[in-house]
């Protein structure tokens, strides 16, 4: 089913038109771009300094715990070398579960999401959309490695936000968060 899903997707939601912009997407995120800027910039300012280090720990976690864990020990082959096709980026070489971009994307703007009650939220959560669907558009990965990236980034940055309000009272985090 979760080919089939996904060949259902190149045949009707892939444009040509659209090509550079999905492309764009999925590599603005690659290497977290700007995701580790806007988490220091908060860092800087003592009103967001909580929020940039709940983003900075999320990254961190999702980081160790998708791509150094999870994807050797699952191990799942990626769909384009179940079903031939010409990829519109490189050929991406480690595994396919759970989706390493989808889980980083949302483990860092839900942590955001969940800190801050502003409106960029909601225009963060509408990036880490596009940038979830932009693996499935460009054939990288399946439906389920995105969902699955999905619900891990959502419980990283709710387990980050909740280490940071744990340790934030320790005095040496207490002298760091009001300088």
């Amino acid at each position: 089913m979760d080919l089939s899903i996904l060949i259902w997707i190149q045949n009707h939601l892939v444009f040509v038109q659209l090509n550079g912009f999905f492309i764009f997407i999925t590599n603005f995120w690659d290497n977290i771009f700007w995701g580790l800027p806007l988490a220091v910039l908060l860092l800087l300012k003592k009103e967001t300094r909580l929020t940039g280090l709940t983003l900075l720990v999320s990254l961190t976690l999702c980081a160790l715990i998708v791509n150094l864990t999870l994807k050797p020990i699952i191990a799942r082959p990626r769909p384009y070398m179940a079903y031939e096709i010409d990829l519109l980026i490189p050929k991406p070489i480690d595994f396919s579960f759970p989706s390493g971009h989808s889980a980083s994307v949302f483990a860092f703007v839900w942590a955001y999401f969940i800190s801050r009650k502003d409106l960029w939220r909601w225009g963060l959560l509408i990036f880490a959309l596009l940038v979830s669907f932009s693996r499935l558009y460009l054939f990288v990965h399946y439906p389920t490695d995105v969902l699955g990236g999905i619900i891990i980034g959502i419980l990283i940055a709710y387990l980050s936000k909740c280490l940071v309000c744990r340790f934030k009272y320790h005095p040496k985090m207490l002298k760091f968060l009001s300088y």
